[in-house]
């Protein structure tokens, strides 16, 4: 037991405790409300709406997982840094739109405004059932963190011994998300990105100077992992996967409930815009975060023998953990996984607080309980956060680890196909409601069939290899499946319209898109 580290950790993990319950105060609403509870009443400014954001989109997941993908496969692990660059001008461009359209009519999620624009209550129910299950184990691998810190500071990994830690973390997460929703990990996001720059910062002066600088750190990195092998005649390889999976992912990044729920949370659509230019400050970090993956191939961790059994246990997403008891006192080892913990709060009550606003308006609301006072509304919302925690704790410790892994590589797929209805949808309408639910329906299947049937065992990866006459094109599943999507979208609305079948009525007017 690493107790120093473990005193810190709890020191730290405390503070933050507090914060959240005192959240509630903070830009005090009427929290039986739920765009007071579940937007924060669209109150936050640019620096709060930097860091949660920032806290919403790098997780404690990404902290532990872009380090061990390059550490265990080399550069293709890069592929995370050009996505978030990619995504930002999409940001700037689009979603002040979003913003605008949705703050005029009181739409609190994409489905809200689906069903507004296109008058289809079934095509705004397929966005929100794609956000929830795409969400979902998302909420579950944010425990992936917390278990590998806590593993990592001697704590029991198995049993109850084991699970009690996590229980603890989440019955808190669980009780301030309930009692201050989303003002709680917009504060919480202060603190936790504040931890990880430090964190980040020391982490990349020190251990090159401990391992004798950057240049020992490259030359000790096996040279198939240091550069993405080069494509051959009949083969894109490495290269069209690195592509796809940049591209594919930014198209993903900011469909999801909870990247929509940060940004409708801001007072104005220039602060969208300012954050798009400043957010890419975290794509510096994340390139940095990465490059911690080559740092603990230089220090040999994996073949440390007092780490033997987590890396058993683990597997690479130890990386991290390792490199920092390795490189680091047992104080500052404490400080960074208080770091990565609260890195998995932050998101972690983002998503439920984003997954319980779409039960609630989109399923709820839409076919339980119309006449459902706004008071109920928020109260419903608050109970759902509640038992999409819980799900998610009952994911991480009756299931293996690895199904919920797989089950996230289908996130990025499913969330991608809500593009034509969502993106497209804020410039035009020429797109039939029902072509768009038709395209929908072939872009899930055709990505989940491709997941489940590109690797040597269902879902283990989300690059298939596509056969083009006779060169293979290895890419992310979801630009393929979006590209389908797309074309019969394209294809059943000119058939539509030639038949006549009826459009609905659109809520929204030019005008309510520029507020």
């Amino acid at each position: 037991m690493n107790w120093i580290a473990l005193a810190v950790f709890v020191l730290l993990f405390g503070f933050v405790t507090i914060l959240g319950f005192a959240a509630s105060h903070w830009r005090r609403g009427d929290l039986d409300l739920l765009h007071e509870w579940g937007l924060a009443g669209r109150r936050f400014g640019t620096l709060v709406t930097w860091f949660l954001l920032g806290g919403d989109l790098y997780t404690a997941y990404t902290f532990i997982a872009v380090p061990a993908l390059v550490f265990g496969a080399g550069a293709i692990g890069f592929f995370a840094v050009p996505y978030t660059i990619i995504v930002y001008p999409i940001v700037f461009v689009v979603f002040p739109r979003l913003w605008s359209v949705c703050r005029h009519h009181g739409y609190i999620t994409a489905a809200d405004f689906v069903r507004g624009r296109f008058d289809s209550s079934w095509l705004a129910l397929a966005i929100a059932v794609t956000g929830l299950f795409a969400t979902m184990p998302y909420i579950a691998l944010q425990l992936v963190g917390l278990q590998v810190v806590i593993g990592a500071m001697g704590l029991p990994a198995t049993g109850l011994a084991g699970d009690l830690p996590l229980v603890i973390a989440f019955v808190i997460l669980a009780a301030f998300t309930y009692t201050s929703g989303l003002r709680a990990p917009a504060s919480i996001a202060i603190v936790k990105d504040i931890l990880i720059y430090v964190t980040i910062i020391v982490a990349v002066v020190v251990i090159p100077i401990n391992l004798g600088g950057f240049g020992k750190i490259f030359a000790a990195v096996p040279p198939a992992k240091l550069l993405l092998a080069p494509p051959t005649a009949d083969n894109l390889g490495a290269y069209s996967a690195f592509a796809t999976l940049a591209l594919g992912s930014a198209l993903a990044l900011f469909l999801y409930p909870h990247s929509i729920t940060g940004v409708l949370s801001s007072n104005s659509r220039h602060v969208i815009r300012r954050n798009a230019a400043f957010l890419p400050a975290y794509s510096f970090v994340l390139g940095l975060i990465a490059l911690l993956g080559f740092m603990a191939i230089a220090a040999g961790v994996d073949k440390a023998p007092e780490f033997a059994d987590y890396f058993k246990r683990y597997g690479s997403n130890f990386t991290v953990p390792a490199l920092i008891l390795n490189q680091f006192p047992a104080w500052f080892a404490g400080f960074a996984f208080a770091a990565i913990g609260i890195g998995a709060l932050v998101p972690a009550a983002i998503m439920s607080i984003a997954t319980a606003n779409l039960f609630t308006r989109n399923i709820y609301k839409e076919y339980v309980n119309r006449d459902c006072t706004p008071k109920q509304e928020a109260q419903m919302a608050k109970i759902v956060s509640l038992i999409v925690k819980v799900g998610a704790l009952a994911f991480i410790i009756f299931l293996p680890l690895q199904y919920a892994i797989q089950l996230q590589l289908l996130g990025g797929i499913w969330m991608s196909q809500t593009l034509p209805a969502v993106l497209i949808g804020l410039y035009t309408r020429w797109l039939h409601r029902w072509a768009l639910l038709l395209g929908w329906a072939s872009g899930i299947s055709l990505g989940t069939w491709m997941a489940a049937t590109a690797g040597k065992t269902a879902f283990s990866t989300s690059v298939f290899p596509l056969a083009i006459g006779g060169l293979t094109v290895p890419g992310y599943a979801a630009l393929y499946a979006l590209v389908l999507n797309i074309a019969v979208s394209v294809v059943f609305t000119v058939l539509f319209d030639l038949v006549g079948v009826g459009r609905g009525r659109d809520s929204t007017a030019p005008a309510d898109y520029h507020v």
